[in-house]
C-alpha cells in the first residue's frame, strides 16, 4: 500500500484535520474548480453549495479552464455544474467531518484551508477504427485532497 503525503505544509494536527480521495475517475479540471470553490468556506457552506451543484441550482465559476464557455449572471462569468465532482467531493467532506469528530474537534468552526485535486495516473484505452486501425483514448484520474482547521 502506497503512503500519500499532502501537499500542505505547516498545520497544527491538534486542531486540523485532513481527508482524500485518490485515483478516482473525475475530471481533473473541473475537479480543480470545485476545490477553488470550496477553499476558505465552512464545512456546512460548502455541504450546501455542493448539494446545490447536484441539484443544478448553484454554479460552480470556473476561473482557469475557461475558453469556449457561456457568461452565467450566477457566477458573473463562465461556470457550470460539475455534478459528479460535487458528489464525489460530498463523499469527501463526510469523511473529513468524520474525521473531526474522531479528533473531537467541534464540526462547526472547521474551515477548508485547503483543498486541491492534482492529476493522477493514467489509464489507456484505445477505440477500435476502421481498417484495423485504433486510436487511443486516454483516462486521467484524479486525486482531491481537502485540509480543514478549526478557526475561531
Amino acid at each position: 500500500m502506497p503512503h500519500w503525503r499532502y501537499a500542505v505544509k505547516g498545520l497544527d494536527p491538534a486542531s486540523s484535520v485532513r481527508a482524500s480521495l485518490r485515483e478516482v475517475d473525475l475530471s481533473p479540471k473541473w475537479s480543480r474548480e470545485a476545490c477553488a470553490a470550496i477553499k476558505g468556506m465552512k464545512i456546512e457552506e460548502a455541504r450546501r453549495l455542493l448539494e446545490d451543484v447536484v441539484e443544478k441550482r448553484r454554479m460552480i465559476p470556473y476561473r482557469r479552464y475557461r475558453k469556449l464557455r457561456a457568461h452565467h449572471s450566477q457566477t458573473r462569468g463562465p461556470g457550470g455544474y460539475p455534478v459528479k465532482v460535487a458528489k464525489h467531493m460530498l463523499k469527501l467532506l463526510d469523511s473529513l467531518e468524520a474525521n473531526a469528530e474522531f479528533k473531537g474537534l467541534d464540526t462547526d468552526k472547521l474551515v477548508v484551508v485547503h483543498a486541491e485535486a492534482h492529476k493522477g495516473r493514467v489509464v489507456k484505452k484505445f477505440f477500435p477504427r476502421a481498417f484495423g486501425r485504433a486510436s487511443p483514448h486516454n483516462k486521467t484520474l484524479v486525486h482531491i485532497e481537502v485540509v480543514a482547521a478549526v478557526v475561531s
